[in-house]
């Protein structure tokens, strides 16, 4: 047991040391991007699958509420959130509608879309990103090694150097509150 342990340790180290060493200028820039969207009256909508959406609403909770200092509030929302909007979408136009036609309903051109997919190919992630790209938002995909799919519909991908999906949820993890810190220190009193 102890092996397995030392050895996951191993991998998630060796994982965030790489992600260090290419995501730090995208990561900057997704900062920077979201910033100038907030600074515009705009704002932030992301979505994913499973663990993702879960992410995704950890996401939006920092950004409304507070990282670590005081500020105004921020608008964002996790698109996973509203289950009677989901099992409609889902019964009356598929399950792969889900982000898409809120992005549709809800966002607006200036606004950031951030999908997160371990994979890089969910379709309904894959359908948003399209959505909000018809829209004139800009796009920002956390995905594994390489972006799948998802590559050609980010304006910054974040892609965790990893094909594993605990240490791609844990590199996203990671990136996410370090996007999470330099936002709110752009508008912390």
């Amino acid at each position: 047991m102890a092996n397995l342990s030392d050895q996951r340790f191993e991998e998630s180290a060796k994982v965030l040391a790489e992600a260090r060493q290419i995501l730090v200028p995208r990561v900057e820039a997704a900062a920077a991007l979201i910033i100038e969207s907030y600074r515009a009256g705009g704002g932030v909508f992301v979505f994913g699958n499973g663990g993702s959406a879960a992410d995704a609403q950890h996401i939006a909770g920092e950004l409304v509420g507070r990282f670590l200092k005081d500020r105004r509030a921020l608008r964002a929302e996790a698109l996973s959130t509203n289950t009677s909007i989901i099992t409609a979408l889902g019964n009356d136009f598929g399950y792969e509608t889900v982000f898409a036609r809120q992005i549709e309903a809800n966002a607006r051109r200036g606004d950031i879309a951030i999908g997160l997919t371990t994979s890089g190919n969910s379709p309904n992630v894959l359908a948003a990103l399209r959505k909000a790209r018809e829209m004139g938002l800009r796009t920002i995909a956390f995905t594994g090694q390489g972006g799948g799919q998802c590559a050609a519909l980010a304006d910054i991908l974040l892609d965790a150097p990893s094909k594993v999906t605990p240490r791609i949820q844990e590199c996203h993890m990671v990136i996410y509150h370090i996007l999470c810190e330099l936002i709110e220190n752009a508008f912390a009193k």
